[in-house]
């Protein structure tokens, strides 16, 4: 079954990137209005030292490491637009090659001021985490993970829900532009956090939550600046259950995040900063196996990264970033299954090159030196499932990543 399962999602990507390009070239009127039409995919290839990551077996390297979608957007008036993108990904044991609603939006604007949004909505948080599924817009074949997690993208990405948004530009102090949101957390099965359950014997069930926040972006007068500030509260339970066992686990956590981001451009050079704090309380009350009772985790994760990216000429652009993660601010709890207890942290400097060698298709080279791995609650590609040797304290990992995009 597992050799089936596998080539089943194997055909649905392939159905997928065949259906992308074939709408990626349609165009259509409706109401005497114009139909917008893309599709992006990419295909990547991974390898590590001997610690797996982000759930591949790329130790020995691995092409598990795909993705694809298309949307389709109209502008009905001149203040109403509507839109909606099909995703799927086959990322190691994450996505599992499942098709998904990614967003799908009204969205009204009566004035630059003051706009609206409604549906499953994308998330505005920091630089990148509304365009994360775009990899053609970035310059890396893997974003900062500090900030940007990988195994958490199909949890972060949107909301269901609405937001208000504008932007305003009083005279001499560039412009501002605002978010605002209120919604439904979307359920992440095949994402980063049940699988990370899975690999203490728990099946993590029907997961429910609310999450709200605001996002603030200044365009200052200095030309190429930009500064912005995210704040993100979120609150989720869920009911899961010991496989073996059969004794029920009930999960609640409160997450509260602050995200702030400077960027600055300039001809061809880019630079971009972020910094992110997340304070999250969680209880387990249940079969967790710590002891009778409830068992509270309190979480201080912060993380940080520092990038610059320069396009070298039309169809080449350099870039490097180091980035650093804290799952509990450099803490010890007493519940700690990885050794040594150093690595307790995650350092990645990584190093990029973009070709764009052909309209709509790029290719990006990365090498990527990490110290630490994080904790099992991180989500942060390293799981205990997929190294049972045990995880060394530094990793080496080339990524090459091709991408196509219309």
């Amino acid at each position: 079954m597992g050799y089936l399962s596998i080539g089943l999602n194997r055909v649905r990507m392939a159905l997928l990137a065949t259906l992308s390009c074939g709408l990626a070239t349609a165009q259509v009127t409706v109401a005497g209005r114009p139909v917008e039409v893309h599709a992006f995919f990419s295909q990547a290839f991974v390898k590590s030292g001997s610690n797996n990551y982000l759930t591949m077996q790329s130790s020995r390297g691995a092409f598990d490491f795909t993705d694809g979608g298309f949307n389709v957007t109209s502008r009905l008036s001149d203040k109403l637009r509507v839109g909606i993108q099909g995703y799927v990904r086959n990322l190691g044991n994450l996505g599992n090659g499942h098709v998904i609603l990614d967003w799908a939006s009204v969205d009204y604007r009566f004035k630059d001021y003051l706009g609206v949004r409604a549906g499953r909505v994308k998330t505005v948080v920091g630089l990148y985490n509304d365009t994360q599924d775009l990899e053609f817009l970035h310059t890396w074949a893997i974003l900062p993970q500090s900030v940007y997690p990988l195994d958490l993208r199909g949890f972060s990405l949107s909301h269901l829900g609405g937001d208000i948004y504008g932007s305003i530009s009083p005279r001499g102090w560039g412009s501002f532009s605002y978010t605002a949101y209120v919604g439904r957390s979307p359920q992440d099965p095949a994402g980063g956090r049940a699988y990370a359950f899975t690999g203490y014997g728990l099946d993590l069930g029907k997961t429910s939550g609310w999450m709200s926040g605001a996002d603030l972006k200044w365009n200052t007068p200095l030309q190429g600046l930009l500064l912005g500030a995210s704040f993100q509260d979120l609150r989720f339970h869920s009911n899961s259950h010991n496989v073996a066992s059969g004794g029920r686990l009930a999960t609640d956590t409160k997450f509260t995040t602050v995200v702030f981001s400077a960027q600055y451009s300039l001809d061809r050079l880019r630079l971009d900063y972020e910094r992110s704090r997340s304070l999250s309380t969680t209880l387990l009350d249940g079969a967790h196996g710590l002891g009778p009772g409830i068992v509270v985790f309190p979480y201080d994760q912060r993380g940080w990264y520092a990038a610059a990216a320069y396009r070298v000429w039309t169809h080449l652009e350099l870039g490097s970033y180091h980035s650093r993660f804290y799952p509990n601010a450099d803490r010890q709890l007493a519940f700690q299954p990885y050794k040594p207890a150093v690595a307790r942290h995650l350092y990645d400097q990584a190093m990029t090159a973009r070709f764009d060698f052909k309209s709509h298709w790029d290719l990006k080279a990365e090498q990527h030196f990490m110290d630490g791995f994080g904790d099992p609650a991180s989500s942060r590609g390293f799981y205990l499932q997929d190294n049972p040797q045990g995880l060394a304290p530094k990793t080496k990992l080339f990524v090459l990543r091709l991408g196509f995009n219309y």
